[in-house]
């Protein structure tokens, strides 16, 4: 059950792996390669590589593997169809599957994504040319959106009618439930979900319309704020607006900034900043924070103040900890918000971007900013609330650093603090009350989408890392199924892997001297004589056991600066040394030693010989060429 394995190729043989990995990190060409830091593990020396014309990727670091397939299923959280499906729809290519009822659900799946990008479509045309949306223009020319704003991010307008749209495209009943665009309602008529307000549609990072966000014009009655319930394609513990748009320069920059309404991240990008996105109407969630790590590690937030201020400090640092990202919170000034900042003052929203600080920095920050330093009694009660905030942290070493700050801020000894914090933190927990998830966000501010104020009161659950590897495999993913299958141990570099680099990327200079006999270690004999068995490495990979095609996906990226004679040399030298120690023993025991006395004597030459740092190519040729018999000979026995 899959997709059929002719297609596989052709999606494989489309698809330019260099494009793909570039939108998780930078890669730059050395030579024949590209390199970069890996997107998998947090790195300051780049240790991941790809071979471009292979189609492969590995790093040596963490010792992540693949090929292009491989890649989207761990980054993206794919199952191995998905991730060819993904890769098939960039390439222009229609697959077809092995299994009928899969192959229908995908389809009914693709149907429901051509549904909502009609409907995003309509209500997009419908903003520009129908006259019932001139209202909605004019709000718009109001708040500073410009024409090409309101093209690029697709802003359409809901017609104050039942059922406008359903007619206009009309969508099917199944089509239209699947999608939450509409509903049947109690007269047994189907309805627009969305009537007479603003819409920006929501998308996945691969751009395909999932749900809509809308906004009803200031008189209007009703909720001000109204997004897609959650269907088949949409999820709003998922959904992050913006991020299609975001991600590629959340990984140029190395951070991605989390914000509060639609028209945040449309004033963000308009200030030069278009790396922000936002949670849709929910707080930000564990998934949330597991889908932005494929793209880099540094979150920031742009909340207000008094929503960035009571974000569960204990789920920060869970996640901090459990998925190696960090944390900032942008401080804005008083009363402004994103959006605002963008049309009045464009370069106080950069700078506040540029100085963002870490989170309990921040925390520590807001307690102290309020206290009072008048007297002793009101610079204890001020360290003792600073305390409370610094105890929550689970590192000793970040905690004890906030402790010698406010000991300087409060004047108090530094050493009293730290005793004093070891009874804070002894001390039962009082969780704290539930954070705000208001209908609209407090002082008066228009918002396009309901704030992402964080909840306090659920633990944070400690997860794993996940890389979304499920059960099964197919096709390549089978040789590197994540971190869990590879080698603890990878296998020791020497003469045999390098003979074996070569014989991958130069075949030309070794393929008459060697001969699998001349591997010792199982994995590298077994790699070596894979070699040419099918039209590709990547199909090699395919069907190779996992230490195999992980040994040769590691070797076929690295690139080799070795001489060949120079690798023959010691790859003869080191079996020569394995065979003299076997005829040594065989003689040992034998009746009659002296019949090993020539094969003893004759390899000894030839390995002082080897020794030269340019040993002739026909002592090379001969020395290996006997090696192999030897060992074939002793394999047979």
């Amino acid at each position: 059950m899959g997709i059929l394995d002719e297609d596989i190729g052709r999606v494989r043989e489309s698809t330019d792996i260099v494009a793909v990995i570039s939108q998780y990190t930078q890669l730059k060409r050395v030579g024949q390669r590209w390199t970069g830091l890996c997107p998998f593990h947090n790195e300051k020396s780049p240790s991941f590589s790809v071979n471009s014309s292979e189609g492969l990727y590995h790093c040596f670091g963490c010792k992540a593997s693949g090929d292009a397939i491989t890649f989207l299923r761990e980054k993206e959280g794919l199952d191995f169809v998905g991730a060819v499906e993904m890769l098939a729809n960039k390439a222009g290519i229609t697959l077809r599957y092995t299994d009928h009822d899969e192959g229908e659900g995908r389809k009914h799946h693709a149907r429901l994504f051509e549904v909502t990008e009609a409907a995003a479509s309509w209500y997009h045309e419908r903003l520009k040319t129908a006259p019932d949306a001139a209202a909605a223009r004019s709000y718009l020319r109001g708040r500073g959106f410009t024409a090409e704003e309101v093209a690029h991010y697709r802003i359409g307008w809901a017609p104050d009618g039942w059922d406008l749209m359903v007619k206009a495209l009309k969508i099917s009943q199944a089509d239209l439930e699947g999608s939450g665009l509409g509903m049947k309602n109690k007269a047994g008529r189907l309805q627009d979900f969305f009537r007479a307000r603003i819409l920006f549609p929501i998308m996945d990072e691969r751009s395909r319309v999932i749900g809509f966000g809308g906004r009803k014009l200031p008189e209007a009655e009703g909720a001000k704020y109204q997004n897609s319930r959650d269907n088949e394609l949409y999820h709003k513990s998922k959904a992050l607006y913006g991020l299609n748009w975001a991600k590629a320069d959340a990984v140029n920059a190395g951070e991605i900034v989390i914000c509060e309404g639609y028209t945040d991240v449309i004033g963000f990008a308009r200030a030069g900043i278009p790396r922000a996105i936002a949670t849709c109407g929910t707080a930000l969630t564990e998934e949330h924070v597991k889908m932005l790590k494929r793209f880099t590690r540094r979150l920031v937030l742009a909340y207000d103040a008094d929503d960035a201020g009571q974000a569960a400090a204990d789920r920060v640092y869970a996640w901090e900890r459990t998925h190696d990202i960090e944390v900032a919170v942008v401080v804005l000034p008083d009363g402004s918000d994103p959006d605002e900042l963008a049309r009045t003052a464009p370069e106080l929203l950069r700078e506040a971007v540029t100085s963002a600080r870490p989170f309990l920095d921040f925390r520590v920050d807001r307690v102290l900013a309020g206290a009072d330093f008048r007297s002793a009694e009101t610079r204890t009660r001020a360290a003792d609330a600073a305390l409370a905030v610094v105890a929550e942290h689970p590192d000793e070493l970040v905690r004890d650093q906030y402790v010698m700050q406010v000991a300087d801020t409060c004047r108090v000894d530094a050493s009293l603090l730290r005793e004093r914090l070891k009874k804070v933190r002894a001390q039962p927990r009082v969780e704290p009350q539930q954070g705000r998830n208001r209908s609209a966000p407090s002082g008066g501010k228009d918002r396009t989408a309901q704030p992402g104020s964080w909840s306090t009161g659920e633990p944070m659950p400690q997860e794993q890392p996940d890389h979304g590897n499920g059960g099964g495999s197919q096709g390549f993913d089978s040789a590197t199924e994540g971190a869990a299958a590879r080698p603890a141990e990878p296998i020791r570099d020497g003469a045999e892997t390098e003979a074996l680099r070569l014989a991958l990327q130069h075949p030309e200079l070794v393929q008459a001297f060697l001969q699998p006999e001349l591997f010792t270690h199982p994995t590298i004999r077994q790699a070596y004589e894979l070699i040419g068995t099918q039209d590709s490495l990547a199909l090699i990979v395919d069907s190779a056991p996992p230490e195999v095609g992980a040994l040769l996906v590691r070797l076929a990226v690295e690139p080799s600066e070795a001489e060949s004679t120079d690798v023959l040399g010691r790859l003869a030298t080191e079996v020569g040394r394995v065979v003299m120690s076997e005829l040594e023993a065989e003689a040992r025991s034998s009746p009659d030693p002296l019949a090993y006395a020539a094969s003893i004597a004759w390899l000894k030459v030839t390995l002082d010989q080897l020794r030269s740092p340019r040993a002739e190519v026909e002592i090379l040729s001969q020395s290996l060429a006997w090696l192999a018999d030897r060992r074939r000979v002793t394999e047979q026995e």
